[in-house]
């Protein structure tokens, strides 16, 4: 995907604090501080232009969700959504890489991550860089409650069929795996902007959800 540069992104990124979070790491072992409740934590890693993040925050105000976007051009969209909305008290972004997850969050903060359109990093030799991968497995099962679950969408059958190995292999029990969501379309599925595009296309979405079996 090629990024189209916005240089006013930065810039209005600071002007509101309140949902963009400058420095996430400061608050590592306090996000229910922060969003003043006990209420359940869901981040979604790559969370692109926040149509996914929003849609949930405003469905589930008993949740409190977590954007995560490593690109100022993609989640400078995100707030933007958020803005739109109303700023949903129980929704906050911030831009940050996947691998730092550790520095961010605390052993059993979160009860579950998102992993909607990832980037399928076909060649073999990025392996690593999928989402999916055994490496990101593990981080995910660190900072997720015991028994937590990973919620995968993807319209990459050789990303989803990859997924699935590797999930396995790591030991997660599998459940909701749909060869094609949308034809049999749950009530409460937000879509993604991708998912969107995908599907009106005629393209099948694969969703799985996953749990972590340390219960």
């Amino acid at each position: 995907m090629r990024l189209r540069n916005k240089p006013w992104a930065r810039d209005f990124m600071a002007e509101h604090p309140d949902v963009l979070l400058a420095e996430p790491e400061k608050l590592n072992n306090g996000w229910h501080t922060l969003f003043g409740n006990d209420n359940p934590i869901h981040i979604e890693v790559g969370t692109g232009m926040g149509q996914f993040i929003v849609g949930m925050a405003l469905a589930n105000p008993n949740v409190n969700y977590i954007g995560i976007e490593h690109f100022d051009n993609v989640i400078v969209s995100a707030l933007e959504k958020a803005i739109e909305a109303g700023k949903p008290s129980n929704l906050r972004l911030f831009r940050a890489n996947g691998v730092d997850l550790l520095n961010i969050f605390h052993k059993g903060e979160i009860d579950r991550v998102y992993l909607n359109f990832s980037d399928p990093w076909p060649k073999t030799r990025h392996e690593k860089r999928r989402l999916t991968h055994e490496s990101f497995l593990k981080l995910y099962e660190t900072v997720l409650v015991p028994g937590g679950e990973i919620h995968f969408k993807t319209d990459n059958r050789y990303l989803f069929e990859y997924s699935l190995v590797s999930m396995s292999a790591y030991g997660m029990r599998l459940k909701a795996v749909s060869l094609d969501l949308h034809a049999e379309m749950p009530e409460d599925n937000i879509m993604t902007e991708y998912e969107e595009k995908f599907s009106a296309k005629g393209q099948p979405i694969y969703r799985l959800e996953s749990q972590y079996m340390n219960m």
